[in-house]
């Protein structure tokens, strides 16, 4: 894409709300990645300290994640094999699409995190949505992590009891609702309480990893099933033709790693965009490789019977299942810090800006309310996951909000920056972008539309 003479959003007033955006860029970094400090001089110098290769790595780590054990029920659901891949691959486009508009615009506004991005390129209200947007989406992405460490622990603690599973569950000590809390207070409070949490950088390795074996496991039991495992019904067509849209939460869920691919193409060593895309096209076909391993090999394994988490399809006393839940357990483990930590970021940026003070004014203030941030955040999303089991309830309102960061603010950040280019002659390619981004708005308002309504009528009532 072409950039043309121009500024994006360049009136002063367009930047009165968002004085402190600095330092609430700041904020936001992806905790495992380094940057440079924001300049006009730096951007696009190669003062980044990230690699292509590195930024391919990150970019996987991003998009892959516990929500691999959905993938299988979202076969199930868009009606076999040949659609769940078709659909993949369409979506795929866009999914592309967007993280190479984020990328130019970043380039063009001169952010380096996402909403600022969006706040700079569109204005004051698409940035506030984004904002909100942001904070309910990790905010549900943590439900669903602790739905996930009660769900592997249910069946660690099967696996560990030499009583049969009915008579163990009625125990106190092996009660979901008490082993999730336990859990939760023990590990992830004391985690997510620091101010900075540049620690977490060093689990990412262990959750590719983690992420990676979850996916050989679920392929090696598919080649070689287990004895006692009986045929299954394999469907081959959805059930309704609007059955197919179901599987799209999960699949936004999966793929979106949007959110924080802006720290990481201006963490490059040389941001620029035609790199950019060469590198979250590697990234995204990699991510395409597990999530259809995952999704194929677990659907044909259990057939329209496999759960929305597939380690629970699996028997308790399986050995290499087990240390696949261990290993998304530890995963989910410092991943909540890492959401959670974005989240709070967000609302504390809201916070500063509609209250007009500083950081450095609100220094005395702010362990305070990071405190009562924290363990608000906390206690109301061990609460639900408490009594939301399923975490496909959870994926299907996510999933929606999901299809906004990957289409919705993408499309709309391309048709500002195209509309504020100052052309005597609008060129084909310039009629072509804008409508291309027309269409990512159309299409990312209907994903969210749709999902949202299938979650809150259907799923969410049932």
């Amino acid at each position: 894409m072409a950039q043309g003479t121009g500024s994006i959003n360049s009136d002063y007033k367009d930047w009165e709300w968002s004085a402190d955006a600095g330092e609430r860029a700041r904020l936001l970094q992806s905790p495992s990645v380094e940057t440079v400090p924001k300049s006009g001089e730096s951007q696009g110098n190669g003062l980044g300290a990230t690699s292509a290769l590195g930024a391919i790595f990150i970019v996987v780590n991003a998009a892959l994640g516990a929500g691999l054990l959905n993938f299988p029920a979202a076969f199930s659901m868009a009606g076999g094999v040949a659609a769940g891949i078709t659909l993949q691959m369409c979506m795929l486009i866009f999914i592309i699409g967007g993280l190479v508009i984020l990328a130019y615009c970043s380039q063009a506004s001169n952010e380096r995190t996402y909403q600022e991005v969006v706040w700079a390129v569109c204005g004051k209200v698409p940035g506030v949505l984004c904002e909100v947007a942001i904070a309910v989406y990790t905010f549900g992405t943590c439900i669903a992590f602790l739905i996930i460490i009660g769900d592997q622990e249910d069946k660690i603690i099967a696996a560990l009891m030499t009583e049969p599973e009915e008579a163990a569950s009625s125990h106190w000590y092996t009660d979901r609702k008490f082993t999730i809390s336990i859990t939760a207070f023990l590990l992830i409070l004391p985690l997510s309480i620091p101010k900075e949490i540049g620690f977490q950088k060093y689990a990412s390795s262990l959750s590719v990893i983690g992420t990676w074996y979850v996916t050989a496991v679920i392929i090696i039991k598919y080649i070689w099933p287990d004895k006692e495992l009986v045929p299954v019904e394999i469907p081959t067509s959805p059930s309704t033709w609007t059955a197919v849209f179901n599987a799209m939460p999960t699949i936004c869920f999966g793929f979106q790693c949007h959110v924080s691919s802006v720290p990481v193409f201006n963490s490059m060593k040389q941001p620029e965009v035609k790199t950019w895309g060469a590198v979250v096209t590697a990234a995204m076909v990699i991510a395409l490789f597990v999530y259809t391993g995952t999704g194929v090999c677990g659907f044909l394994t259990f057939g329209a019977s496999v759960e929305q988490d597939i380690l629970l399809s699996y028997p308790s006393n399986d050995i290499p299942v087990a240390l696949a839940r261990a290993f998304i357990i530890l995963c989910v483990l410092t991943s909540y810090p890492i959401l959670h930590f974005c989240g709070r970021a967000v609302l504390e940026g809201l916070w500063l800006r509609y209250t007009g003070v500083t950081v450095e004014e609100d220094v005395v203030r702010e362990r305070r309310r990071r405190l009562l941030q924290t363990i608000s955040w906390f206690l109301l999303t061990l609460l639900l996951a408490l009594f939301i089991p399923d975490i496909g309830k959870v994926i299907s309102v996510i999933g929606g909000l999901a299809a906004c960061f990957i289409f919705v603010f993408p499309g709309l950040c391309l048709i500002q920056a195209k509309l504020s280019e100052i052309q005597e002659t609008r060129a084909i390619s310039w009629w072509a972008q804008v409508s291309y981004g027309v269409f990512m708005v159309t299409l990312g308002a209907f994903i969210f539309g749709q999902t949202t309504a299938n979650a809150i009528f259907v799923d969410l009532t049932a």
